[in-house]
């Protein structure tokens, strides 16, 4: 058994005697409340105002993990498991909700909206498939290969390390800090003309922050690269001309992942052979934290997969043969993302919903309709599946309860499916600026409401059965970009002499950031800069460069003391960039809200 693995003990009395016993009805009920009422609504609520904003989120465990020790702080060191349970459901509605996208994209497309309620039903029975799907692969990924799931490891880093009153203090100070900046900035922004010019957002700057310049500074190379070739762009009639560059440049950065993943996914693909060589020996493990009645999960999944099929067919009235085509692939995909995001941390489901769209146009699909309803079964399972393994692997690290926890995250599917729809609503109704199609009028003035993932989703399906040639050129140039790329520096990190040179500060800490961040950096991050605006990918990138500052002056002042040995996600500047993140989005929030409220009276 790893040194990570602990087995919880069945029943710890907290330390105050306010609060119920570990192990009591009392106290699952606490952790469900809070998770539901508090951490559940924060996390949907950022996941869908960043992708309405940008067109990707930050994960919300950090956030919830942090929020939720300081509800289980009396119960000292056995409280991580009740903090691992919340941010467990917090995830899931954070996955959930950061689908209403989805919603958007039928909006676009100029599609009939179906009532809530159907809505509501069919993304549920999709959650509840996918995370089925999650932990039926669970005892192969987390169990048997022992994946590492990075974002797993140091959210389980986070709980047991947050049993320190004085870290909990400091960590929740930083994240209320970021959080009134982050309401200061959106405040700013609306009322002063000069700060909506020059296109601030707290959530932009915020993100960057979390993930840091070697992730941030690539999108602004890919920005300014096809800022520069837009005239010559124009000139061969690629582009339109007013239209920006991203109406051209999502194609080469959606096939620049996808070469990336097919270069990534291979490697991975020998990298679990072997370890399934390895383990193969080995008795699977027994410990009873563990346990799942294998019988009752595959019922699970068979039972929800009818459940979607009927409801994606009798409710929503789509072909049975692209459901069960699209039910197919999630059965493929989940494994194979979770695999990616064990050994990457990296869960590729843009690449995953356009290969859906490829592989059904190849069918002679030429519906959008039925193509992005296809394909988002495909993307909410890959996306609540795999996050579903990652939070197995944190359970598996801090021995929690592995049933109790699918219970929890099953319960934050169901309220993340009523959430995204109802999100998806009130923000749309309160920026109809959110309704305008950009792909389709590239000239409209949307401001910060960037809806990258959006843009990505209807541009792929608007090629359903009729690709124009130049479009094929495109996704072509940028499959080999990707490919190229990520093979050599899959080649340059082989080279020991180079690796261990660049991990020098100096000069080799320096060229490895220029290689990493502007010459050979990674296509997963440089694609960010064809999905969105310029002054956008700027604002990400200052967020991205600010935290490298702060770190490298961190790491030098560490040379002469002894510095924390916390995980990157708790550093001062990843917390205070998800402040600033959960501020604007609150405060987008609360202004949509006020203006339904004002226009109903």
């Amino acid at each position: 058994m790893s040194e990570l693995q602990v087995q919880a003990p069945d029943a710890v009395q907290p330390r105050s005697r306010y609060l119920p016993a570990i192990g009591s009805r009392g106290y699952y009920v606490l952790l469900a409340l809070v998770a539901i009422f508090i951490l559940g609504p924060l996390g949907g609520i950022a996941a869908a105002y960043m992708n309405f904003s940008l067109g990707f989120f930050v994960g919300g465990q950090v956030l919830a993990g942090i929020l939720g020790s300081a509800i289980t702080y009396g119960y000292g060191a056995e409280g991580k498991h009740g903090a691992n349970y919340m941010q467990t459901m917090a995830a899931s509605v954070a996955s959930m909700a950061g689908m209403a996208v989805l919603i958007q994209a039928m909006v676009w497309l100029g599609m009939e909206m179906p009532a809530a309620w159907k809505m509501i039903l069919f993304f549920c029975c999709i959650g509840m498939f996918g995370v089925g799907l999650g932990m039926l692969y669970t005892p192969i990924l987390v169990d048997r290969l022992q994946l590492i799931y990075p974002s797993g490891y140091a959210v389980a880093n986070i709980l047991r390390a947050l049993t320190d009153k004085r870290l909990l203090k400091r960590s929740i100070g930083q994240l209320g800090g970021g959080t009134g900046l982050g309401l200061a900035f959106a405040w700013l922004a609306e009322k002063v003309a000069f700060a909506g010019q020059i296109g601030i957002s707290a959530s932009t700057i915020g993100a960057g922050m979390v993930v840091s310049s070697r992730i941030a500074v690539p999108g602004l190379v890919m920005g300014l690269v096809g800022w520069w070739l837009t005239p010559y762009l124009k000139s061969i009639h690629w582009l339109q001309a007013n239209a920006p560059f991203r109406k051209i440049g999502f194609l080469i950065a959606l096939a620049m992942i996808l070469g990336a993943a097919v270069v990534d996914l291979t490697i991975i693909g020998f990298q679990a052979a072997a370890k399934i060589r390895e383990k193969a020996a080995e008795k699977a493990p027994q410990d009873e934290w563990k346990q799942v009645r294998m019988g009752r999960l595959i019922a699970w999944v068979i039972f929800w997969g009818i459940a979607l099929v009927v409801v994606a067919t009798a409710v929503l009235h789509q072909p049975l043969g692209y459901t069960l085509f699209a039910i197919g692939l999630a059965l493929v995909f989940v494994l194979i993302n979770g695999i990616s995001t064990g050994i990457s941390d990296s869960n590729p489901i843009s690449s995953a919903f356009v290969i859906s769209i490829l592989l059904m146009s190849a069918l002679g699909l030429k519906s959008p309709l039925v193509g992005l309803i296809a394909a988002s079964i495909l993307l909410i399972s890959c996306s609540v599946g795999v996050d579903m393994q990652q939070d197995r692997s944190t359970g598996w690290r801090l021995g929690t309860n592995r049933v109790i926890q699918f219970r929890y995250q099953v319960i934050g599917v169901l309220m993340g499916a009523v959430l995204c729809v109802v999100l998806a609503r009130v923000f749309m109704e309160a920026y109809p600026v959110l309704r305008v199609n950009t792909f389709d009028d590239p000239e409209a003035k949307v401001g910060q409401w960037q809806s990258a993932m959006t843009f990505k989703f209807v541009g792929a399906i608007r090629g359903l059965g009729n690709l124009p040639g130049y479009q094929i050129k495109a996704l072509l140039i940028g499959l080999g970009i990707g490919l190229g790329i990520e093979i050599a520096r899959k080649l340059l990190r082989r080279n020991a002499r180079y690796s261990a040179w660049v991990k020098k500060a100096g000069v080799g800490f320096a060229v490895g950031w220029v290689m990493d961040s502007i010459f050979l950096s990674s296509p997963y991050a440089a694609s960010f800069g064809g999905f969105v605006e310029l002054p956008v990918v700027l604002w990400y990138a200052a967020g991205g460069v600010l935290t490298s500052i702060v770190a490298t002056a961190a790491a030098r002042r560490a040379r002469t003391r002894q510095a924390d040995d916390l995980p990157e996600d708790m550093s001062t500047t990843s917390l205070v960039g998800g402040g600033l993140i959960a501020g604007e989005s609150l405060y987008a929030l609360a202004s949509g809200v006020i203006g339904l409220l004002a226009l109903l009276a």
